[in-house]
């Protein structure tokens, strides 16, 4: 597996979160980092041994572009119903802050169940767990799933549910992910 560092000054202060406890801190300007992970559209970085994640609209401060992924033009045309390819390809650009996998290859999303409500909406359910049972990175995981899956068209409401049984073991990793990770 080949690994990513690139080392950088920070331009300008911008929030951060510490991994793994979910806790919000600021990342100050002129601060040394690595960048460790560029993946899904936001960045883990090693601050003296402390990673972090910053999201993608704080690219600037890392001297890095936004990258906004939207699926809404791609669904043009895919009729009343919610298009779950496209939901599954939105969980395939959310990637864990500190393993270079996306949460598909990961094993951690169990079920995906999309309801056409009485208004005509849809609501797209997530059933999902985490790594590990204790990990603060949940919310923060749990929003940018539902950023990215509101781009689907026909998408108005996301709910994502974290669940532990089934507890997440290595077994439940892809075998392509086993293999960029070397487990295989």
């Amino acid at each position: 597996m080949m690994q990513f560092f690139e080392h950088v000054t920070v331009l300008r202060d911008c929030n951060a979160i510490a991994i793994p406890a979910g806790i919000a801190v600021t990342l100050n300007k002129g601060k040394e980092v690595v960048i460790t992970q560029a993946l899904g559209g936001s960045y883990t970085v090693n601050d003296h041994g402390q990673l972090l994640r910053i999201a993608g609209k704080d690219a600037d401060a890392l001297g890095k572009d936004d990258v906004v992924e939207n699926e809404a033009d791609a669904d043009v045309g895919a009729g009343d119903g919610v298009n779950l390819v496209r939901i599954v390809d939105q969980l395939r650009s959310c990637y864990d802050p500190e393993i270079p996998i996306n949460i598909v290859e990961l094993g951690l999303i169990y079920d995906i169940n999309c309801y056409a409500l009485l208004d005509g909406r849809h609501h797209v359910r997530i059933t999902m767990t985490l790594t590990s049972a204790g990990c603060g990175m949940g919310k923060i995981l749990a929003e940018e799933i539902r950023e990215k899956c509101l781009s689907v068209a026909n998408v108005d409401t996301i709910e994502v549910i974290f669940v532990y049984d089934p507890p997440w073991s290595n077994d439940m990793i892809s075998d392509a992910a086993k293999l960029q990770l070397g487990l295989l």
